[in-house]
């Protein structure tokens, strides 16, 4: 399955995967998720390359890479993570996971370096894959250039009996919004991430998506402070595709 860009709003990138408009959520039915050497984020970077060393070593020993997704480790080393999606794509892989996702969402400028950097060094028609994302910020990773996404963030905080919807979380324990069963929270929460990431693409069609970007920024201070680095630090990546009026 190989991604088909049609187009760009600002830096980010909708097309088509396998019939499918993206950005999209990625169905794990239909790939498998190689091996790789997981670490912690924090990390020193002898441990760090050393699990790139690894995750690069395991991905060697793939022959058939047509659906399999490989993960980027380097931890919070950006010339680490570059290294190590230039050696699997090199290897033959166009899929990819950003390990550490959630430890990613509390540095905001990690988060942005580390997507931009990739983004810049990767083929373009690599599929980039942001595993554990909250909806309010997949407008901004979708905005940064992020393809694919998995919904496993609902089930997770469904199991928290938190009801997730786009522009904010609520404990239900907190506010009795709804009485739902854990298996009715968690088909509630995939499908507003199913709902955000619909309207990514139809914003990303109209040539909106920055507005959208900027709403559900927002709705936290941490998403917020990621939009204000990224305009500020990263202008000629924001402006290389962003149409002028």
């Amino acid at each position: 399955m190989k991604l088909e860009i049609k187009g760009h709003d600002g830096p980010g990138r909708f097309g088509k995967l396998d019939g499918e408009e993206t950005p999209i959520i990625i169905d794990k039915s239909k790939f498998t998720i190689i091996e790789d050497e997981a670490v912690s984020y924090d990390i020193e970077n002898e441990i760090a390359t050393w699990s790139v060393n690894q995750t690069i070593a395991k991905a060697e020993k793939i022959e058939d890479k047509s659906d399999k997704i490989a993960t980027i480790q380097g931890s919070k080393y950006v010339d680490l993570r570059i290294k190590c999606v230039k050696a699997l794509e090199e290897l033959g892989y166009d899929k990819f996971i950003i390990a550490n996702a959630d430890d990613l969402i509390l540095h905001p400028r990690d988060l942005v370096e580390l997507i931009v950097n990739l983004r810049q060094n990767m083929n373009p028609g690599s599929i980039l894959i942001f595993p554990f994302g909250e909806a309010q910020i997949i407008p901004l990773l979708a905005y940064m250039g992020v393809d694919g996404f998995f919904d496993d963030a609902g089930e997770y905080y469904a199991y928290l009996n938190v009801l997730m919807t786009p522009t904010k979380n609520y404990d239900l324990d907190k506010y009795k919004i709804y009485e739902m069963t854990t298996e009715e929270l968690i088909n509630y929460n995939k499908n507003t991430i199913d709902l955000v990431l619909r309207e990514v693409r139809e914003h990303m069609k109209n040539g909106g998506i920055r507005n959208l970007v900027e709403e559900r920024s927002a709705t936290s201070p941490q998403y917020a402070s990621a939009l204000r680095i990224l305009d500020k630090e990263y202008t000629d990546y924001v402006l290389e595709y962003s149409q002028l009026y």
